[in-house]
């Protein structure tokens, strides 16, 4: 039995609507923040439902993400809907809450405490067809979605990361062992489409969206684009190798301002997806 702040019966529409479960690391980096709103966005902008839990980190970024292509998801509390919700994702949870739902196998009084995230890999997994790991070290408590989605039989997808990182340990070790190679929201929407005929192919849409995506870029933007998504995340690692100061800064703003840029922790600039030739 469930708890569900958003009324039951948005709920069983939801969950009759395709679902991703996009779990992860709870202190990831910045790459797997930026990477994981890119994917919730790319996915909520396709009409694909988004499942998580609605704590800090990889969780968060999913949950806005959907909520930036107007999309909904489905927000599952390791405890009683009225005590589990720190008070810094408060506005969040009211606005995952007002567009999809907000759930809990606990009654409202009842913490989950310690255990009660854990438990609730459960349902994130249970209501989704689907699910993607974005960042985690190789540890049992963050790989416990991923273990779950195996045992039950559906569809697992990792996303790699740098092979130096711990936090990529993880995922890496998911797509040894043969979790689907998840790059962004086209190869959801194919595995997606594997499953359900409702999903259309995403392969012309992918097409179409490396066509426009940087392609109509002036040559500089596209150099400095590129750059960055190499490692030359900010100004002075632009401008060490040479660059103009005002040159670098001038199409750093224009990307930024493009929606190709955005910006993490320390002023680092992460190569951000569009989603325009997804909807």
């Amino acid at each position: 039995m469930l708890e569900v702040a958003g009324s039951v019966e948005r709920l069983a529409k939801l969950a009759a609507t395709p679902v991703v479960a996009i779990v992860g690391s709870r202190g990831p980096s910045d790459y797997g923040m930026e990477t994981a709103r890119n994917l919730a966005r790319g996915l909520a902008a396709s009409g694909v439902i988004v499942s998580a839990h609605l704590s800090d980190g990889i969780a968060a970024a999913a949950h806005a993400g959907a909520l930036d292509a107007q999309g909904t998801s489905i927000a599952v509390m390791g405890g009683g809907l009225d005590v589990s919700c720190p008070a810094r994702r408060r506005s969040l949870y009211e606005r995952v809450s007002s567009a999809g739902c907000a759930v809990s196998e606990l009654p409202h009084a009842c913490s989950g405490r310690r255990w009660g995230q854990l438990a609730a890999e459960r349902i994130v997994v249970g209501v989704a067809q689907l699910t993607v790991l974005v960042e985690a070290d190789h540890t049992p408590g963050e790989l416990a979605a991923a273990h779950i989605t195996q045992m039950l039989g559906r569809t697992l997808g990792a996303i790699p990361g740098r092979v130096s990182s711990p936090l990529s340990a993880g995922p890496h070790a998911l797509l040894r062992d043969g979790a689907q190679l998840v790059r962004g929201p086209g190869d959801v929407l194919e595995l997606l489409h594997l499953q359900d005929d409702r999903i259309p192919d995403a392969r012309p849409a992918r097409a179409l969206l490396e066509s426009t995506a940087a392609g109509g870029l002036p040559r500089e933007l596209k150099d400095t684009l590129a750059r960055v998504g190499s490692g030359c995340d900010t100004p002075e690692k632009l401008m060490s190798s040479g660059g103009d100061p005002e040159r670098v800064l001038l199409a750093l703003s224009e990307l930024e301002l493009l929606g190709l840029l955005g910006r993490g922790d320390g002023g680092r600039y992460l190569p951000r997806q569009p989603i325009a030739a997804l909807g």
